[in-house]
């Protein structure tokens, strides 16, 4: 029997891009279901009913949470080459480490700069472009984080590049003089067509964040 795959998710989401790359590198055929936040569909709440957010992927019936847990899930049941976690325990582990600190900080730090105005504002894009910096050199001297294979942490962060215009536009920054070896890296990923086909066009991206913030003011 075929396996029957759902993703519920949202375009401009890096967390759900996360997924959709993880799927494309796995070659697994889905069914994608686009969520509205402002009006979550009773499939979501059912399906994700602790943290009612996207992604989920749905595998024969069963929901996955989280976008890291889900692409971990996706290296184990679809586990034919190429893997996307590292072979070694302690690489593994590291990877794991460096997805979860990209989870705790970028996306909040972003909006509060976002959100913030004068000294409070640029406080946050100090601290938004040197948890970047520490991504940089994290990557070091390496292609991709997983040496020179794409893998689990490349995945965790390379949909935060779609956002890279938004995040220079609203903290007056160039990303390309801050982080020149993370771009470079950024650019390498977009190399593979996983990725390309999967990141949405950045200016879209950012009309769409102008669009929440209306929503959000007049709210």
């Amino acid at each position: 029997m075929a396996d029957e795959v759902v993703l519920l998710d949202t375009w401009a989401s890096m967390f759900g891009m996360r997924v959709r790359i993880a799927l494309a590198e796995k070659g697994v055929k889905y069914e994608y279901k686009e969520e509205n936040l402002w009006n979550k569909s009773p499939l979501l709440l059912q399906m994700n009913p602790i943290h009612r957010k996207i992604p989920v992927l749905i595998h024969n019936g069963k929901p996955i949470c989280e976008s890291a847990i889900i692409v971990q899930y996706i290296d184990e049941v679809w586990n034919h080459n190429p893997p996307l976690m590292p072979s070694d325990p302690y690489e593994r582990a590291q990877a794991r480490f460096w997805v979860d600190y990209i989870d705790k900080k970028v996306y909040d730090t972003w909006r509060k700069m976002w959100l913030s105005s004068g000294e409070e504002h640029e406080t946050w894009k100090k601290e938004l472009i040197s948890i970047f910096k520490q991504l940089e050199e994290t990557l070091g001297g390496k292609p991709f984080y997983g040496g020179d294979t794409f893998g689990f942490l490349d995945i965790g962060l390379i949909p935060f590049y779609s956002w890279f215009y938004t995040f220079e536009t609203h903290g007056n920054f160039k990303m390309e003089a801050e982080c020149p070896k993370l771009v470079a890296w950024a650019k390498r990923c977009m190399e593979r067509e996983t990725v390309s086909k999967t990141l949405p066009d950045e200016k879209k991206v950012h009309d769409h964040v102008l669009g929440m913030k209306k929503a959000l003011e007049s709210k």
